[in-house]
């Protein structure tokens, strides 16, 4: 049977493969991507892959198209069933697959399903997913065979592995967890089982519908439950997960949100006595505060670009402990594995907060004070908005501006920094800004508009965002 297939060009993404089910990505598209990858993995001389899948509704279906196309490409694919991607990931380092595919529509609206990839322990993004759309639209395939099936249950293994990280002691912290009806609720109730403290989790049963609210930790509306209930119970600390739990946000014991580039810097703090003179990794919508504050615990910052696959890459490229996203991914290779993970990362925020001595509050408030924009998004055609950066560099290079070319645009004023970037995934831009007070913060959202309107983006902008 001859096999060509034709992706819609949207769903095949920088970091995953994702669109919305039934309209842009089908039963059709998953048995294509097995179909393809394990093409790759044949090629390359491997024959296992991981499967997992996250609770959406529609990841079931998905999940065994993508193994029907595995098998046909002749590969032993090891079925790990539902949960988070991590425990995926996991699952893949530790057994030694030669791949593995997470369905998942991360934190997506329900609608949508996605694909996320590793080749052996290295991410695959980029250029390897253009090459799966290639290799479908050519039938480049390797001849049809039959592959097998596994199904095993990993999350005991996994949640153990976790757990084992601990390093609180008895320390009884109160904490409240909200995995967002998200595919991390079951292997959450076992962790929870083997640390001590008093735990509350809320919207902890897996519902592909997200009955409570979205599953995104970084939109400080989805938070407001979770807020509400620290409050009540006077809490230490509430945590969050995204859809498939490889992102996570935090709430103080007042109920105050903290930012991914703030409690990095918790972590950091942490990692850096145990590892001196280590490279700390953020990407360049991190607060400056972070670069700072990782310098003066001794450390090395380094600004990189957005994108969880392209932070695990450069992380394994500078042997770097620790690495971080303002979205809320946080990689460890300290004691762990280098890939992102909410509930191991979970784990050693706890750590770091029982080892400070300190409240999580405290903690924020002895923080430096500035002023930030939150992630500011316009609207711009896909064919326009990498050649508005550019032009937007351009000017900048030709005044003399300070400026940092490593993802977009990032501008050093006296006032503070201010950034404009294309997203990899969506038809927008992405802007920010920090400054050291209200005046300052105003100026440089002026700057950025006056660009932006120099590059005919005008009418789309709110900057009051």
């Amino acid at each position: 049977m001859t096999f060509v297939h034709q992706f819609p060009a949207s769903v095949l993404r920088e970091y995953d493969i994702r669109g919305i089910v039934g309209e842009t990505l089908h039963r059709a598209d998953a048995f294509a991507i097995g179909r393809c990858f394990g093409s790759l993995i044949a090629r390359g001389g491997g024959h296992r892959v991981a499967v997992g899948r996250d609770g959406r509704l529609s990841s079931p279906d998905l999940s065994a198209a993508l193994i029907e196309g595995l098998m046909a490409s002749g590969m032993q694919v090891l079925d790990i069933g539902c949960g988070p991607t991590p425990m995926l990931y996991f699952a893949a380092t530790t057994e030694n697959m030669d791949g593995a595919v997470m369905v998942t529509g991360s934190h997506n609206p329900a609608n949508y399903n996605g694909f996320k990839m590793m080749r052996g322990k290295k991410p695959f993004f980029g250029a390897d997913i253009q090459t799966l759309g290639q290799m479908a639209a050519a039938g480049d395939v390797v001849a049809h065979t039959t592959g097998s099936c596994v199904r095993r249950d990993v999350s005991e293994a996994y949640v153990a592995r976790v757990a084992q990280d601990w390093q609180g002691g008895a320390a009884r912290l109160k904490i409240v967890w909200d995995p967002g009806n998200g595919s991390a609720g079951d292997v959450l109730a076992d962790l929870v089982k083997r640390l001590p403290g008093e735990h509350l989790i809320i919207n902890g049963t897996i519902d592909g519908r997200f009955p409570a609210h979205h599953p995104d930790p970084t939109v400080p509306r989805n938070l407001e439950q979770l807020i509400a209930t620290v409050r009540k119970r006077e809490a230490d600390i509430g945590i969050a997960f995204d859809g498939d739990a490889d992102r996570i946000g935090l709430v103080d014991d007042t109920g105050e949100i903290l930012f991914g580039d703030q409690f990095l810097i918790l972590l950091a703090r942490d990692v850096l006595a145990r590892h001196p003179g280590a490279t700390i990794i953020a990407d360049v919508k991190a607060s400056q505060t972070l670069f700072d504050e990782v310098k003066a615990a001794g450390g090395v910052p380094l600004m990189w670009k957005t994108g969880h696959s392209l932070i695990k890459a450069k992380m394994a490229e500078t042997g770097a402990p620790l690495a971080g996203e303002m979205s809320g991914h946080i990689f460890f290779a300290d004691h762990w594995y280098g890939f992102d993970d909410a509930l191991y990362a979970a784990v050693r925020v706890l750590n770091a907060l029982i080892a400070s001595g300190a409240s999580l509050s405290a903690f924020r408030r002895g923080l430096p004070k500035v002023l930030n924009t939150p992630e500011l998004r316009f609207d711009c055609v896909e064919d326009r908005k990498f050649a508005v950066v550019e032009e937007v560099a351009s000017r900048l290079r030709a005044d003399g501006a300070v400026v940092t070319e490593t993802d977009g645009v990032r501008v050093n004023t006296e006032d503070g920094w201010w950034l404009l970037r294309a997203s990899n995934t969506q038809a927008v831009l992405v802007a920010r800004a920090e400054a050291h007070s209200p005046e300052g913060l105003q100026r440089l959202k002026s700057v950025l508009a006056t660009q932006l309107a120099a590059s005919g983006l005008a009418e789309r902008l709110n900057l009051n965002q």
